[in-house]
């Protein structure tokens, strides 16, 4: 169909992404949304064809961690295809004065800058997500080892800022 196309894979933490969902009042469509371990199944399959077009298409698909969006935006958007850096010329922060229409779950949050005070919010509830865990398997989770450090470097980041360093 598009035989030209690069991918991005954008993708945040399997949990966060899934209780990010999970509470979500979708108007339709996505009933799935309400089911933990449906919600982790789907993530689980995600992470499959993902990796099968890694396979299949080697060096077509360009993968972001929301995570690391939200701690260097500036760095993430540098990393993107050069076609989609034409695009950006103008700077991310040209969306925020858009005046379309946004329907999507995030309308509220698209013209805001980009925070992270929502980024560990599943935490707070992860005694509840096992059955979202269980569903998405070891592999998917075994994908967000590299977290650790994105908590160090997000520590960090916050030190740095209020000059405690």
């Amino acid at each position: 169909m598009l035989p030209n196309a690069r991918i991005i894979d954008a993708r945040r933490h399997p949990l966060a992404c899934g209780f990010s969902c999970f509470k979500q009042h979708f108007a339709r469509g996505q009933s799935f949304t309400y089911d933990l371990e449906d919600l982790g199944r789907y993530y689980r399959d995600y992470v499959e064809l993902m990796a099968h077009f890694d396979r299949v298409l080697p060096g077509r698909i360009h993968r972001i961690h929301y995570e690391t969006v939200v701690a260097d935006t500036e760095s993430e958007v540098r990393r993107l295809p050069r076609l989609l850096q034409a695009a950006l010329r103008g700077g991310v922060p040209q969306v925020l004065r858009q005046p379309a229409r946004v329907r999507t779950a995030s309308s509220e949050q698209v013209r805001q800058p980009i925070f992270d005070e929502g980024l560990e919010h599943w935490r707070n509830y992860e005694p509840w997500l096992g059955p979202l865990k269980e569903a998405l398997g070891s592999r998917s989770m075994s994908t967000w080892q590299w977290l650790q450090g994105f908590e160090i470097l997000c520590a960090w980041r916050r030190l740095a800022a209020s000059g405690g360093y």
